[in-house]
């Protein structure tokens, strides 16, 4: 299984998030290190795996009910 390594400024440039946000607010709370990134040679450094990331936004897409609230 191949997989596809993006840095934080590739990432950023396919989901169109700036990557200060990808690395302050998404990493540890929405993105799960060793799932969605990883850390080449224990360094600070991201590499984030595409196909995983991408697999759940489409999931999560999905799951969502589109219903109006009653007044």
């Amino acid at each position: 299984m191949s997989a596809t390594y993006l840095t934080t400024e590739e990432l950023a440039a396919r989901i169109h998030y700036d990557a200060r946000t990808i690395r302050n607010q998404l990493v540890d709370n929405c993105l799960i290190e060793g799932r969605h990134y990883i850390k080449p040679f224990g360094r600070r450094k991201f590499l984030f795996i595409w196909e995983a990331i991408e697999s759940d936004m489409l999931t999560q897409q999905a799951d969502t009910i589109a219903m109006p609230l009653a007044n």
